[in-house]
C-alpha cells in the first residue's frame, strides 16, 4: 500500500470522525435559523460523516505526504553544504522568534496569543529560504572570517580542498585522460550525474558516429575511475528549474565555487559571463604548441598538395598545419624546413616555410 492511498484513508477516518461529533452541533445551528429544516439529528450526523470523509480523503494526501516527499526530493537533490545553511537558517530562525515572543505576547488577546506562533512560521520560513539560497555567499563569510584567526596550517588544509565539474565534451574528447595521467590537475572531478546521463543518451544514439563518441567518453570516463592520482566522484547534487545540462553547470559551479572542466565554446562563454571559471581543453592545447619564430628550422613529413601552385602541406606532432612553399616536389618524404611567418588564425595556429637548400 502506496503511502499516499494510507494518508488518504487516515483522512477519511480521522475527518469522519470530525464530521460524527460535529454533525448534532451543526444539526441544531441549521435548526436555529431554517424552521423548515428537511433532515433529522441522526441524517444530519450521517451527511457530516460521510462530507467530512470525502475532505479529508481529498486533502490529506496535500497536507501531509505530498510536502514531506516534495521537501525530501528537493533535499536529496541539494549540496550538504546547502542543507547545512538551511539548518542554520532554521536555528537563527527559531532564536529570533523566541526572543520576540515574549513582548508579542503583551499584546491583548487574541493577537497575543495568535502573533507569537505566527512569527515562529514567518521566521522559520524566512532563515530557511534565505539561507538555503544563499548559502555560499554566507558560507564564504564564514569561512573568510575563521582564515583570519585560523593558524597557517590549517588556512593551507581548507585552501588545498579543489573541485572541478566536468562537462560531457571534456569526457567525449578523451584528452582528460592524457592530462590527469601527466599530473597537472590535482583536486577531485565532479561528474553530476545529469552529465553521465546526457553521456548514455549519446552513447545510445541512433547515429553511428554519435554512438562510437558516447562509447568512448563511457571509456574514458571509466578510466579515469581507475587512475589513483585523482579521485573521480559521480555526484547526484543538481540544481531544479533548470533543463540545459550547460545552464544546470554553471549554476552548480556557482553555487560550490569550482571551475567548470570543457571544451565546448558556448558553455566557455556563458560560464565566463556569469563568473565562472572554466578550464577549456583547446586552451590549454593551444597553450603547449611549439612557439616557432621566423628563420628557425625543424622537420616535417609532406603528406599532401597545398591550395596554392608548388606548395606542400604537413602536420606537426601537435597537429599544427605547415605549408611548405615548393614542397610539392617533396611528396611522402620529410626533409628540413625553414619557418618563413607564424600565422594565427581562429582555428589555430598555421605555419609557412620553405625547404631548406643543402
Amino acid at each position: 500500500m502506496s503511502a499516499i492511498l494510507l494518508s488518504r484513508i487516515i483522512g477519511a477516518i480521522v475527518f469522519g470522525l470530525i464530521g460524527f461529533f460535529s454533525g448534532t452541533p451543526i444539526h441544531d445551528y441549521l435548526i436555529s435559523f431554517w424552521v423548515t429544516y428537511p433532515f433529522r439529528d441522526g441524517t444530519t450526523v450521517i451527511i457530516c460523516v460521510v462530507l467530512f470523509a470525502i475532505i479529508g480523503y481529498i486533502i490529506t494526501p496535500w497536507i501531509t505526504v505530498k510536502p514531506v516527499q516534495s521537501i525530501a526530493k528537493k533535499m536529496s537533490k541539494s549540496s550538504p553544504r546547502a542543507l547545512l545553511s538551511a539548518l542554520v537558517g532554521l536555528i537563527l530562525g527559531l532564536i529570533i522568534s523566541a526572543l520576540l515572543a515574549y513582548p508579542i505576547s503583551l499584546l491583548p488577546d487574541p493577537l497575543g496569543q495568535i502573533l507569537p506562533l505566527v512569527m515562529v512560521v514567518v521566521w522559520s520560513y524566512l532563515g530557511v529560504s534565505l539561507f538555503y539560497a544563499r548559502g555560499e555567499e554566507f558560507s564564504n563569510v564564514f569561512h573568510n572570517f575563521s582564515n583570519r584567526f585560523s593558524s597557517k596550517g590549517s588556512k593551507t588544509q581548507v585552501e588545498g580542498e579543489y573541485r572541478i565539474l566536468v562537462d560531457t565534451s571534456a569526457i567525449i574528447d578523451g584528452r582528460i585522460a592524457d592530462i590527469v595521467k601527466t599530473g597537472f590537475l590535482h583536486g577531485t572531478l565532479i561528474v553530476p550525474r545529469f552529465v553521465l546521463n546526457e553521456l548514455q543518451y549519446v552513447s545510445d544514439s541512433a547515429d553511428s558516429l554519435r554512438r562510437q563518441r558516447g562509447r568512448r567518453g563511457m571509456d574514458i570516463l571509466a578510466e579515469l575511475q581507475q587512475n589513483e592520482d585523482i579521485p573521480v566522484v559521480i555526484s547526484d547534487i543538481d540544481v531544479e528549474g533548470v533543463r540545459e545540462v550547460d545552464d544546470r553547470l554553471v549554476v552548480l559551479a556557482r553555487q560550490m565555487r569550482c571551475p567548470i572542466l570543457t571544451n565546448d565554446y558556448n558553455l566557455n562563454r556563458i560560464a565566463e559571463l556569469q563568473g565562472v571559471k572554466v578550464l577549456n581543453i583547446n586552451d590549454l592545447a593551444n597553450a603547449v604548441k611549439v612557439i616557432l619564430l621566423p628563420g628557425e628550422s625543424f622537420k616535417v613529413h609532406i603528406i599532401q598538395e597545398g591550395k596554392e601552385y608548388n606548395q606542400g602541406v604537413g602536420f606537426m606532432d601537435d597537429g599544427t598545419m605547415v605549408v611548405v612553399e615548393d614542397g610539392q616536389q617533396y611528396m611522402n618524404k620529410e626533409i628540413n624546413v625553414t619557418v618563413t611567418k607564424v600565422l594565427q588564425t581562429s582555428a589555430g595556429r598555421m605555419i609557412f616555410a620553405k625547404p631548406e637548400t643543402e
